[in-house]
């Protein structure tokens, strides 16, 4: 399962080697000062929390979504597996503008 870990100045969303294959996507590594907001969620699959189209990654509909979420105007990395809630975390000046992962 994907994690979020704080390796000194910088947050690394840290993948699985399968969760890797999934989204076609390598560990994400963010400076820390480009955090802007953290918040939790309950309801994953909502529109308050989802934007856009999944390109590239895997998606099983309320069982997981794995991947880049692609929009107008950004995209966000998805980790999110099954009903269970998420932790957003928002960024300013990044090739992400969320990071979207199940606790």
């Amino acid at each position: 399962m994907a994690r979020v870990i704080e390796d000194g100045n910088n947050l690394v969303l840290k993948l699985s080697i399968w969760e890797k294959i999934g989204a076609s996507h390598k560990d994400v590594v963010v400076p820390r000062n480009k955090l802007v907001k953290k918040t939790v969620h309950k309801n994953a699959w909502s529109n308050q929390v989802l934007k856009g189209f999944r390109a590239p990654g895997a998606a099983i509909p309320f069982v997981i979504l794995l991947g880049t979420m692609r929009y107008r105007g950004g995209k966000d990395f998805t980790a999110i597996y099954k009903r269970n809630s998420v932790t957003i975390y928002e960024f300013q000046d990044t090739k992400f503008k969320r990071w979207i992962v199940t606790q």
